[in-house]
């Protein structure tokens, strides 16, 4: 079976809609250059064509799906290769997208890949995501190496009343709703999370989010 195929397949057994014909060829586009890159360098652990069709296109594609309506920007966290910030890019191409990578050579490839994909959505941070000037409405994070540290560093690049959109799982969700709370300053602001979303249903991985508000 093609990789668009498959990946429309497995969008179908999650209830959610085909990719259309310009998203189809950007999915196939991202998954030859990363699988050309993953032969050379270490991106992402998981190499096979299911499993990336699987694990990091549908699950970032439900995500994307299931983002706040209207945010005005979004940056994806420590993107990596690009999880879930190309595909949310891909399918929301009014959306300004930030991907802020500090390590040089997955930085490189995110670049590539904006290339190749043409996205000019996109914009690429090659330097650790606190240096950021901007703040944001939406903020995702996605297997980020510490993510105490990554979800208090976020908070503070949050717009008023921003998102943060956290792919994890959902035995590790209170965890990161206390991570989150303990990081939040000042006290007068509280986040408020809304109902887990499956990526995909009867898989433990979910997308939490929440949204940083005045307390009540």
């Amino acid at each position: 079976m093609a990789p668009v195929a498959r990946l429309n397949q497995l969008l179908a057994e999650a209830n959610s809609p085909p990719l259309t014909e310009d998203q189809s060829a950007r999915f196939t586009a991202y998954l030859t250059l990363l699988q050309k890159w993953n032969a050379r360098t270490n991106l992402t652990a998981i190499r096979d064509e299911d499993g990336i069709l699987s694990r990091h296109f549908l699950e970032s594609i439900l995500a994307a799906h299931f983002l706040p309506e209207n945010v005005s920007n979004l940056l994806d966290f420590g993107s990596g290769a690009g999880f879930p910030g190309l595909p949310i890019a891909i399918l929301h191409p009014e959306l300004p997208v930030t991907l802020a990578e500090s390590q040089h050579k997955k930085a490189a490839f995110l670049r590539e890949a904006v290339r190749t994909l043409a996205l000019p959505n996109v914009t690429i941070h090659a330097a650790r995501a606190e240096t950021l000037p901007t703040k944001f409405a939406c903020i995702t994070l996605r297997a980020v190496d510490n993510m105490q540290q990554a979800i208090s560093a976020a908070i503070q690049l949050l717009a008023p009343s921003g998102w943060l959109a956290i792919l994890t799982t959902r035995s590790d969700a209170a965890t990161i709703e206390l991570l989150a709370a303990q990081s939040t300053q000042p006290k007068s602001l509280r986040f408020t999370w809304q109902p887990h979303h499956s990526l995909p249903p009867g898989t433990d991985r979910i997308l939490l989010q929440g949204q940083l508000l005045p307390s009540s």
